[in-house]
């Protein structure tokens, strides 16, 4: 049983790092300005090491005992997350949201949507409250 475990979390590492390494690589060339990657916990030493090795911006929140998002990119956009702080990104304002969308590349228009969506349910859950 032992050996299947970790068989599936080699498997998992392998591919959770070679998307990694694609998304380093998409901000190196320019695709993107911030990057969000999702990761177990087990591999937060190994990011940072990476992140670091490269020279590349980066601010991790852990948003579970077993889950990290791994932020990274250009400096600017890890400094307006900083500011936001260590929240959840459930956590986030209809504002902040849509900040962090549009940072990430996220169509302008579907996050126009999301926001407006958003600020409408807030309003309806503000007035029954």
């Amino acid at each position: 049983m032992n050996n299947i475990n970790e068989g599936i979390l080699r498997t998992h590492h392998h591919g959770n790092m070679k998307v990694l390494r694609h998304h380093v690589y998409e901000y190196q060339k320019g695709i993107r300005h911030l990057v969000l990657h999702t990761s177990s916990v087990h591999f937060e030493k190994e990011i940072v090491k990476l992140l670091e090795k490269k020279n590349v911006d980066y601010f991790i929140q852990r948003f579970s005992d077993q889950k990290i998002n791994v932020f990274f990119g250009d400096r600017k956009c890890i400094s307006v997350l900083k500011r936001i702080g260590q929240k959840n990104l459930s956590e986030f304002t209809d504002e902040e949201d849509f900040m962090l969308g549009i940072m990430l590349g996220y169509d302008t228009l579907k996050q126009c949507e999301r926001y407006l969506k958003r600020k409408n349910t807030n309003l309806v859950a503000e007035a029954v409250a």
